[in-house]
């Protein structure tokens, strides 16, 4: 452990790099996790829709971006995305390459592959809520807006809080994926640094330490929010009962 805090704080050390690339996993990891969120609810009302159409639409998304490894996933965004664009913008007299920044192709790549896995979560959590609830609100005349909004998604999210842990953990390791579009995150960081300096075994377990470090502060922080809502709940079924 000493060696591993001397390697980032102590003198002629690469911590700036090593905490700027943490910060940037960080960031690539939260914003793939916003657009899983968004994307996954949509494939979770789809594969929630008594329609065929959009049932098979869900699926067919869930199946490819599950089925498909994720470093092709990233390569064909990067690579195919800036050919595709390219392509368009010689179209309005452009010449040459456009290159889409690494960052935010990363971002979208693991937030499509993350979207997979959160609408089967989004899916589970609808199907374990009480189907009496929505009944019983219809029956006093709730509105549909006001059921979705104060019953459905505060419900939904409370049972897919666990679900969502364990994507978000897989979202953050995934993320080393990205080094291969050369954004500077930890495991792209551990590279240069370990080829610089020639001690691989030291500056890859700096690597997985970072890696860890976030993991176990971010499943504090979902094992805070998932008593919360517990707690919320339990408080709010005592005063229905009192």
């Amino acid at each position: 452990m000493n060696v591993l805090i001397q390697s980032i704080f102590g003198e002629n050390s690469w911590s700036g790099l090593i905490i700027q690339a943490t910060i940037t996993t960080l960031l690539l990891s939260i914003v793939a996790m916003i657009v899983g969120a968004v994307i996954g609810a949509l494939v979770a009302l789809c594969k929630l829709s008594p329609r065929r159409l959009f049932n098979q639409i869900g699926s067919g998304y869930s199946i490819i971006f599950r089925g498909v490894p994720e470093l092709l996933i990233i390569y064909l965004f990067y690579f195919g995305g800036s050919g595709f664009v390219s392509y368009f913008a010689k179209m309005f007299g452009h010449q040459g390459f456009v290159e889409i920044p690494p960052f935010l192709v990363g971002a979208l790549a693991i937030g499509l592959i993350s979207a997979s896995y959160q609408g089967e979560v989004f899916r589970a959590a609808k199907a374990a809520q009480p189907a009496g609830q929505i009944e019983a609100a219809l029956a006093i005349g709730m509105n549909r807006k006001f059921i979705f909004l104060r019953i459905i998604v505060p419900q939904v999210i409370r049972y897919a809080l666990p679900g969502l842990a364990n994507v978000w953990q897989m979202s953050l390791k995934d993320s080393a994926l990205i080094s291969v579009t050369g954004v500077i995150e930890i495991m792209r960081a551990s590279q240069i640094i370990s080829g610089s300096t020639g001690e691989y075994l030291r500056y890859y377990m700096v690597g997985g330490a970072c890696y860890l470090i976030l993991t176990f502060i971010t499943n504090q922080l979902f094992e805070r929010m998932e008593k919360r809502m517990n707690h919320v709940r339990s408080k709010s079924a005592a005063e229905v009962a009192a």
